[in-house]
């Protein structure tokens, strides 16, 4: 009998080969924002690998989204580039999903050009000052996705994933913690969804019938008077109804929560030596315990709070968080999800997928000491597992050390 995860589903127009999904995580490796060659061989390496739909992650739907300069930003000049991408995913027989999102309070004055949030004020975890948005920023964000999904059009994804989680734009909307607004998109959660809404609107006129739309959203912020479960499924009862074709279910806050997202500890020296501002680094290297605090890790650790997502909506779902193993990804598809997102484990080996379809493995070497995180300001996206790995970021560290 033929194992669950490789059995072919649906997501909307698509039909995946199985139901194992690439997560968007961020690989770095777009400078001037544009597709590198090792982008490119890095998702055919994970199609090639088995994987049913690889996800690039994190395109910034305008310039005032950015916060890295190797940040994937989605315009007419990125498309040459991302067509060979999706055509080599396309070759090794996977499909193609583009993650979109704006970063607000987050992103970058310095390559984004100015930093708005929908009630300004100071963002210790940026560090960033934020103005509030007006009204025509609203609107003209919102144009911004439905432009980005027809430049996913022409570049030749079948999917786009949009990012209203982990305390981007989106998510700083819904987020009480971050809408102070005394207008229709702050105060109660009617008003603190409409800008998700008016998005997605945006998103699903430009995908028309032709491509898949999936939301990653938030269980739970992840922090004291962040949004919790019950408004969660408030917001997943309104995607279904809005028509999107699934859900990515994910948690945690970058700027207040960050290992609630990916769970463990980050090696912050070695975070601190990779970032480009040098001013920040010992800041990051004293505090960065303090303000990454570990979070304990186990398989599927969002499981509990997505069953009740489960429960309660239709739709197809996604679980993400934690996926090494067979058994695990057998448990969590049992229970209803009808996909897997994967990350680590593919960073450590492209071919994870393969390998538990051949048998040659049951779970992956993967050790989730989040090396691969922590190196995300180098512009490269590796797994460093072993203390020979680890010796040539210390090495750096101590050449760079101020």
């Amino acid at each position: 009998m033929e194992r669950l995860l490789f059995t072919t589903s649906r997501i909307g127009p698509l039909n995946l080969r199985n139901r194992s999904i690439r997560s968007a995580a961020f690989e770095g490796m777009c400078p001037g924002h544009l597709v590198s060659e090792d982008l490119v061989e890095y998702h055919r390496s994970v199609s090639e690998g088995g994987i049913g739909m690889t996800t690039v992650a994190y395109a910034a739907v305008s310039q005032s989204g950015l916060s890295f300069p190797h940040q994937l930003w989605l315009r007419k000049e990125a498309v040459p580039g991302l067509k060979r991408l999706t055509s080599a995913v396309h070759t090794a027989g996977a499909t193609a999903a583009i993650q979109i999102g704006h970063c607000g309070q987050m992103a970058k004055t310095s390559v984004s050009g100015k930093c708005f949030s929908p009630s300004g004020g100071f963002n210790l975890y940026g560090p960033t000052w934020p103005r509030a948005m007006k009204t025509e920023d609203i609107r003209n964000v919102g144009a911004d996705f439905g432009k980005a999904v027809r430049l996913a059009r022409e570049s030749g994804f079948d999917a786009v994933e949009v990012h209203a989680g982990h305390g981007y734009l989106i998510s700083q909307y819904l987020s009480a913690s971050t809408n102070k607004r005394k207008d229709g998109y702050g105060g109660s959660f009617e008003n603190r969804s409409r800008f998700m809404k008016e998005v997605i609107s945006e998103v699903m006129t430009a995908a028309a019938t032709d491509m898949a739309v999936l939301v990653k959203m938030n269980l739970r912020d992840g922090f004291k008077g962040g949004m919790e479960i019950e408004e969660s499924l408030e917001v997943a009862k309104i995607l279904e109804k809005m028509g999107v074709h699934a859900l990515v279910l994910s948690g945690g806050f970058v700027s207040r929560a960050p290992m609630y997202v990916m769970r463990g500890r980050m090696p912050v020296r070695v975070m601190a030596c990779y970032m480009h501002e040098k001013w920040m680094r010992p800041g990051v290297r004293w505090f960065g315990n303090l303000l990454m605090k570990p979070e304990p890790f186990k398989e599927a650790y969002f499981l509990d709070d997505a069953l009740r997502i489960r429960q309660n909506v239709n739709l197809p779902l996604v679980y993400v968080g934690g996926m090494t193993s067979w058994d695990g990804i057998e448990k969590v598809l049992g229970e209803g999800f009808e996909f897997v997102q994967i990350a680590r484990a593919l960073i450590y080996d492209p071919s994870f997928i393969n390998k538990l379809k051949t048998g040659e493995l049951t779970v992956s070497g993967c050790n989730h000491t989040n090396y691969c995180i922590a190196v995300m300001y180098s512009g490269k996206m590796a797994c460093y597992q072993n203390d020979k790995d680890r010796s040539l970021h210390w090495r750096k560290y101590l050449e760079e050390r101020i």
